[in-house]
């Protein structure tokens, strides 16, 4: 035991003295209307899109995928969905109150991640449910950050 000793002792001032690893900088390439349109909300579609039914004339059409290449895009939107719950967060992204948005933005990656789940696992009635849910998030955000916030710049009018 004492061998090891100074050998620990080392490597802690080795360890104390080694240079910080140098933090990489972040800047947003695009504002948060562009992030939502091209990045958000297309992913968002993809994932809605690949479920449910829609009701016509000649009846009722299952949107759920047939095909590996569906239930990939299905896939493929919930997993952008996800990450970009985390790019929502990032350093000049949040907005007040912060809390509210960052809680907001992780629950979108929680949910995002178990549409992944359930496209993965090509469960049309798990895909429709958690895509609903995705879709809860999206809307309880909006009606914080967009809705009140227009509403109240315009009662001030």
């Amino acid at each position: 035991m004492i061998r090891y000793l100074p050998l620990a002792a080392c490597a802690a001032l080795l360890a104390a003295c080694s240079p910080a690893k140098p933090q990489a900088e972040f800047s947003p390439g695009l504002d948060m209307i562009e992030l939502m349109a091209h990045v958000v909300d297309p992913a968002a579609f993809q994932l809605w899109r690949g479920a449910g039914t829609e009701v016509t004339e000649a009846g009722v059409l299952d949107l759920s995928p047939t095909t590996e290449e569906g239930w990939k895009i299905v896939e493929d939107g919930a997993a952008t969905v996800a990450e970009a719950g985390n790019l929502l967060m990032l350093p000049g992204r949040p907005r007040a109150p912060e809390a509210d948005w960052n809680r907001h933005a992780k629950l979108l990656t929680v949910r995002a991640l178990e549409a992944k789940a359930a496209a993965e696992a090509k469960d049309k009635q798990a895909v429709f449910d958690t895509g609903g849910r995705v879709y809860e998030v999206c809307t309880a955000c909006h009606a914080q950050f967009i809705i009140a916030p227009q509403e109240a710049a315009e009662a001030k009018k």
